[in-house]
C-alpha cells in the first residue's frame, strides 16, 4: 500500500528525469545505441537543414499577418519561430520513431526485465525480428490517430491572427499528448495491450502523461540535446509503465 501511494505521487517530471538515469544503466546501454544513431541521423540532419531555411520562411509567414495586427509583430515573430520548430521537431521525431520502433520496443522490453526481474517471453533480438510486422502495424495505428488531428491544427495556422497566436499553444499541447502516446506505447505494445485500451489507460493519469510529453517535446526542440532524447523518453515511459500500469493490465490479461 505504501508503495502504491508513493507511486501515485510521482508525476511526469519524475519519470522524465528518471529516464536520463535509466538510459545509462549497465546492461541497457547496448540497446540504446541503434535508437540513438537513428535519432542523430534523422533529427540532426533535419535541424541542420531547418537552420538554413528559417531565414526565408519567417519573413514569408510574417507577411501573412494582416495590417491591423502588425503592432503585435514583436510577439508574433517568436511565436512563428516556435510554431515552425514545434511542427518540424514532431514531424521528424515521428519519422525517427517509425524507423527505430523495433529497437525502441526492444529497449523497453530489456529495461522492463531489469526493473521487474521478470524478462518477457520471446525477448531479445530474435523475438524483436518476429514482432516487426506487428510493431509496424502498431506504428501505422498511431499515425492514423495522429494525422487527421494534426491536419486540423495545421489548418488553424491559416486563420489570420488566431493562427499565429492560439495555434502554437494548441499544437504544443497536442504534441505533448502524442509524444506521451508514442513512447508509452512501446512497453504497452510489448504486452500486446491494444491501442484503444492503451489510450484509455493513459487518460486515467493524463496530467502526469501530459507533463512527461511536454518535457519530451521541449527537449526535442533543443539542438544537440534532442539527438539523445529518444532512448531517454523510452526509458522514462517504461519506468512509468512498470510503476503505474503493468500490475493492473498484466493481471487483467491473466484472468
Amino acid at each position: 500500500m505504501d508503495r502504491e501511494n508513493s507511486v501515485s505521487s510521482f508525476n511526469g517530471v519524475h519519470y522524465f528525469s528518471r529516464g536520463w538515469k535509466l538510459v545509462r544503466m549497465p546492461g541497457i546501454r547496448r540497446f540504446v545505441v541503434i535508437p540513438l544513431l537513428v535519432n542523430i541521423v534523422i533529427l540532426g540532419g533535419a535541424f541542420t537543414w531547418l537552420f538554413y531555411r528559417l531565414g526565408n520562411w519567417i519573413p514569408a509567414l510574417m507577411a501573412q499577418i494582416p495590417d491591423w495586427l502588425q503592432w503585435l509583430s514583436y510577439l508574433l515573430w517568436p511565436l512563428s519561430v516556435i510554431s515552425i520548430v514545434l511542427v518540424f521537431s514532431y514531424f521528424f521525431s515521428t519519422i525517427a520513431n517509425l524507423i527505430a520502433a523495433p529497437f525502441c520496443g526492444l529497449l523497453a522490453e530489456q529495461l522492463e526485465g531489469r526493473l521487474t526481474g521478470k524478462p518477457l517471453p520471446d525477448s531479445g533480438w530474435l523475438g524483436m525480428m518476429k514482432d516487426i510486422p506487428r510493431i509496424m502495424k502498431r506504428e501505422l495505428q498511431k499515425l492514423g490517430y495522429y494525422l487527421p488531428r494534426a491536419l486540423g491544427l495545421l489548418l488553424l495556422y491559416f486563420i489570420p491572427g488566431f493562427g499565429q497566436t492560439v495555434a502554437p499553444l494548441l499544437w504544443f499541447l497536442f504534441s505533448a499528448w502524442m509524444l506521451s502516446i508514442q513512447y508509452c506505447d512501446y512497453p504497452f505494445d510489448n504486452h500486446k495491450v491494444s491501442f484503444p485500451r492503451m489510450r484509455n489507460a493513459l487518460r486515467q493519469h493524463k496530467t502526469a502523461n501530459m507533463q512527461f510529453g511536454a518535457l519530451v517535446s521541449l527537449f526535442t526542440m533543443i539542438p544537440i540535446i534532442n539527438l539523445v532524447i529518444m532512448p531517454v523518453a523510452v526509458c522514462g515511459a517504461t519506468a512509468m509503465w512498470v510503476d503505474r500500469y503493468r500490475a493492473d493490465l498484466v493481471r487483467a490479461d491473466l484472468r
